[in-house]
């Protein structure tokens, strides 16, 4: 049966047509194959080899096979003689085995690529580099840059990159004048740890070849952020139909919070390209962050329409829905919101949930407060998650509407299957201090912290109900600050450490905070918390104009109401 088995094994090598190419000068079939007649000494002697093998006989395997190699000249049976080495670790029989693999099969690439791991492994570098020399010189122009990305790709290979890079350097020297050669450098040096060498590898190229996309490119992704934006605003002015740079400076831009710079980028992008995906979803998110609603509209129905109908698999369609329905919402089109809402259901399951979320806010927020609710209940969820954001949903809306009791116990039924899921303790912390119930508030959100010691916002909500009814300042303070370690970025305990500062009497420490957190999300309520600091500071004017917009943006916000009517002031 082994006998039987090793005959399949050599019919089936002699008969491969994707092992290696016989050299020049041997006979051959018509797929380039030699043509070895399969004779009783022949097989006989590969069996003999292959038990060898399965006996643990290696070397002596290895040996044979290179004979039958060698005197049939067979490149397949130096492979395979390759490979019992490589199987055995032996190193010096592989190399042995792959030079001959090579030599019968002068034109095969694997051969070549298995020759060269084992001259790099083993540190035969002068082989290796003669070896990737010629590889480079029998290339045509047209052939140059895939070559060049080979010899990169194979020295990446090598442990020890301080020689790999010395050695692509050698290698490459004689095509300095090729853009790729100057770039393969510039890549390896960086991977080496060598970014001084890259920067001048970059750099050169850049001025070698003033038009090439890629060098300016790759010579941004280097540089830190000031000097990568002046290098491709300098590349752009030169080489204004390069999207592929126009797009980066653009992204660049918005990353250092140049907004309207990046909004012009992006404008000149639609100019070129009026369907360009990226650039009319990037157009439409910017105009919503500098509050030019008209233009977020405009550029992100555009997008939409791009789409035709159908998901968009890089970016997630559903975030430009539920924008363009918000937006549709505050001019009160309750209608156009509805018809991007119902878009969004279609688009991926978690818009779908999103969407049914927004649509029964709009039914409640029309008086059709049962009717938003049904929706929530006829809604399907997949997930424990999204059955929680639903039951959420429906205690907003019933406290919205006034009736918060019953709000109440929806959060109290979930809870009773689900006792330990913090979004439920959560909503529930939030909705009993609504009813002034503070003890049970604090209760639940001492149980959230307790759950997930790493959730910022029960700190903050607990701090801030303090800070609020202007008791146990101190531990207010406290509460908040670890809030703020936790998200040191979110706008919203920024507020409330300003609101803590202001309540401890600390004006100026308030204003600082509460600035930098308008700044960051310009909120109706934390632009209601910013104009009362600076209205005692005597900087009327300056709150009047903060408190209109918080009415522009929330009319019916209860701390501007109360605001207003403490220090008797009419907008």
């Amino acid at each position: 049966m082994k006998n039987f088995a090793a005959i399949l094994t050599l019919s089936a090598l002699l008969a491969s047509g994707s092992v290696a190419q016989a050299a020049p000068d041997t006979p051959t079939n018509a797929d380039g194959l030699p043509l070895i007649p399969l004779s009783e000494d022949l097989m006989l002697k590969y069996l003999s080899a292959e038990l060898a093998f399965q006996r643990g006989q290696a070397a002596g395997a290895h040996s044979a096979m290179m004979a039958l190699a060698r005197s049939s000249g067979d490149p397949r049976l130096a492979r395979r003689a390759t490979e019992m080495a490589i199987a055995a670790s032996s190193s010096a029989d592989a190399l042995k085995g792959a030079k001959l693999w090579r030599e019968l099969a002068p034109r095969s690439d694997e051969a070549f690529q298995v020759l060269l791991s084992l001259q790099l492994n083993g540190n035969r570098l002068d082989e290796a580099k003669q070896a990737l020399a010629q590889q480079l010189a029998a290339s045509k122009p047209d052939q140059l840059p895939t070559a060049i990305a080979s010899v990169q790709r194979n020295l990446s290979r090598m442990s020890d990159k301080t020689k790999a890079n010395a050695l692509l350097r050698e290698l490459l020297e004689p095509y300095r004048e090729s853009v790729d050669a100057r770039l393969a450098l510039t890549q390896f040096s960086m991977v080496s740890g060598d970014r001084a060498g890259a920067l001048r590898e970059a750099r050169e190229a850049v001025m070698k070849f003033p038009k090439s996309e890629i060098a300016a490119m790759v010579l941004a992704q280097i540089e830190d952020k000031t000097e990568a934006a002046r290098v491709l605003g300098e590349f752009l002015q030169k080489n204004p139909n390069a999207r592929e740079a126009r797009l980066a400076y653009a992204r660049m831009l918005y990353e250092q919070a140049k907004l309207a710079e990046a909004k012009k980028e992006f404008k000149l992008l639609i100019e070129q390209k009026k369907d360009d995906q990226t650039a009319l979803f990037a157009l439409g998110l910017l105009s919503v962050q500098v509050d030019e609603l008209a233009d977020a509209e405009k550029y992100l129905s555009a997008y939409i329409n791009t789409l035709g109908g159908q998901p968009d698999k890089e970016r997630d369609a559903t975030q430009a829905l539920m924008i363009l329905a918000q937006i549709s919402e505050d001019r009160n089109d309750l209608a156009g919101a509805l018809k991007w809402l119902e878009m969004a259901e279609t688009v991926t399951y978690q818009g779908s949930v999103t969407a049914v979320l927004k649509r029964a806010q709009l039914q409640s927020k029309s008086g059709k407060v049962d009717a938003g609710r049904q929706l929530l209940a006829e809604a399907d969820a997949e997930s424990d998650d999204d059955r929680v954001r639903l039951i959420i949903g429906d205690a907003q809306i019933l406290r919205d509407a006034g009736r918060l009791a019953e709000a109440i116990k929806v959060i109290e039924d979930a809870l009773e299957s689900q006792p330990n899921n913090i979004d439920l303790i959560y909503e529930y912390a939030m909705l009993v201090e609504k009813n002034r119930e503070f003890d049970a508030m604090e209760k639940a959100l001492r149980r959230v912290i307790q759950i997930a010691p790493d959730n910022p916002q029960a700190y903050n909500a607990l701090g801030y109900s303090f800070a609020e009814r202007n008791i146990r300042l101190p531990e207010a303070y406290d509460l908040i600050k670890v809030a703020l370690q936790l998200a040191p970025d979110d706008a919203f305990i920024m507020d409330s450490m300003g609101w803590v500062e202001f309540r401890m009497g600390r004006l100026e420490k308030a204003e600082a905070l509460l600035r930098r957190a308008y700044g960051l999300r310009p909120d109706a309520e934390i632009a209601v918390h910013l104009g009362e600091v600076l209205w005692l500071l005597g900087r009327e004017d300056e709150a009047k104009k903060l408190w209109r917009f918080a009415n522009g943006k929330d009319p019916k916000n209860e701390s501007l109401k109360g605001t207003l009517q403490r220090f008797q002031v009419k907008l």
